[in-house]
């Protein structure tokens, strides 16, 4: 099967900063409502709103509104698709992009 990149990169863009990987091992454990998440770090409301708004686009983790908060878990499926992606892209395999270079002469 034929991996698109491109339906990948919003996940590791997600998972490209510090804080959102914090968020994505907390929620590893369960839910967790926003105020629970707000005690781990040092930042606002409106920057956890920001790197929680990030995680939710990318797939990676499900919201549902709870009164005035909302309640986050992990999305196990996205994970674990891009888990295999990873795995895959890092793996040599018999129709690997790494097999058109060297099909071609690389001797320029």
């Amino acid at each position: 099967m034929k991996n698109f990149y491109a339906e990948y990169v919003p996940a590791f863009k997600a998972l490209s900063d510090e804080t959102r990987l914090k968020i994505i091992d907390m929620l590893s454990c369960g839910e967790l409502c926003a105020c629970e998440i707000l005690e781990a770090f040092s930042i606002t409301q409106s920057t956890l709103s920001y790197h929680m708004k990030t995680l939710v686009e990318s797939g990676l983790v499900n919201a549902v509104r709870d009164g005035a908060w909302m309640r986050y878990t992990l999305n196990k499926e996205k994970t674990n698709v891009v888990l295999a992606f990873l795995t895959d892209i890092t793996n040599e395999k018999e129709d690997c992009i790494c097999t058109v270079c060297r099909k071609k002469e690389c001797n320029s």
